[in-house]
């Protein structure tokens, strides 16, 4: 059984750091395909950015690219979202999923391929 398990959300102000977790078991995470995503409240889920664990391949949307980073430990079967430069439009529930094996590129971002997904974690940003 998979489950993915987020942490590190938080309040922060404009312009401060955050780093997301997403602990990840029952999960081949050697050789997977994960992403984060985030939701605001009445804004349908957008795709932040995915990872191929086997060689740490990332993709970025353009809300992120630049100021996020995904990263990974192996040891720990767990992915890291660095997010720097906050903004107020950051603010969502941000969610970890897994299983987009054989997508590339854009496709990480939507939510179709992902077969798992973690209850997610508040990011608040103030201005």
């Amino acid at each position: 059984q998979v489950q993915l398990v987020e942490s590190g959300g938080g309040s922060v102000q404009a312009g401060g750091s955050l780093r997301l977790s997403c602990a990840a078991s029952g999960y081949t995470f050697s050789n997977g395909c994960m992403g984060w995503f985030r939701q605001a409240p009445g804004r349908e889920r957008e795709g932040v950015a995915g990872i191929y664990t086997a060689g740490s391949s990332t993709y970025y949307a353009d809300s992120g690219r630049g100021r996020f980073t995904l990263s990974q430990d192996n040891a720990k079967n767990t992915v890291y979202l660095q997010m720097n430069s906050l903004k107020p439009e950051d603010t969502a529930m941000y969610y970890c999923a897994a299983g987009c094996e054989g997508w590339f590129g854009a496709g990480m971002l939507s939510v179709y391929p992902y077969n798992y997904w973690g209850k997610g974690t508040q990011v608040t940003v103030s201005s």
